[in-house]
Formats: structure tokens, C-alpha cells, sequence
């Protein structure tokens, strides 16, 4: 299974060995293992937030349009495209059994 049909029908969620900060709103991470930094931003840092627990991508875009006002369509293209650079990052793992 691709990554990206993980993304889009698989349950996702955060990847371990990665320190957490909220630095004036925005989260910001970075990996114990090769000291890299990521900046999620603020959106960014809500969906890795939803990430927390397995999800999926359906999940989080609803939680997203319940929180923001936001197009389904344009939520859901904007949150595939986040999670697949994290997938490409190593920052998510699937969390399918």
C-alpha cells in the first residue's frame, strides 16, 4: 500500500521521537534522532494536535470544518497535501493494525 492511500483511506497517526514545543502559537518539533527542526505553524500544529490518537484524514477535515470556517473541498486537498510532507518526513506513521 502507497503512502498516499494510507493517507487518504488508512488510519494515521504521529510518529514517536520527536520533541514538541508551542513557540508564540506556532508548534514547532524536533527529532531526537537527527536533531532536524520542523516548523508546523499554527494549522499545522492543530492537525498534528488531531493526530495525537490514530485517525484519519476524513476525521481530522471534519474536525477542521467544525472548528473553521472552511470548504470541505478545500479543507480536505489542503490536509492531504500537509500529511503527505509529513508522511514524506517520517513525521507520521500509519497506524493500521
Amino acid at each position: 500500500m502507497s503512502d498516499q492511500s494510507v493517507l487518504v483511506s488508512g488510519r494515521i497517526k504521529q510518529a514517536e521521537g520527536y520533541l514538541v514545543s508551542d513557540m508564540g502559537g506556532d508548534k514547532v518539533m524536533m527529532s531526537i534522532q537527527s536533531g532536524k527542526y520542523f516548523n508546523l505553524g499554527q494549522s499545522g500544529g492543530a492537525i498534528w494536535e488531531h493526530l495525537a490518537e490514530p485517525t484519519t484524514l476524513e476525521d481530522i477535515v471534519g474536525k477542521l470544518c467544525e472548528e473553521y470556517e472552511i470548504d470541505r473541498d478545500t479543507c480536505t486537498n489542503q490536509v492531504a497535501a500537509f500529511l503527505q510532507q509529513l508522511a514524506l518526513q517520517g513525521l507520521i506513521v500509519s497506524a493500521e493494525v
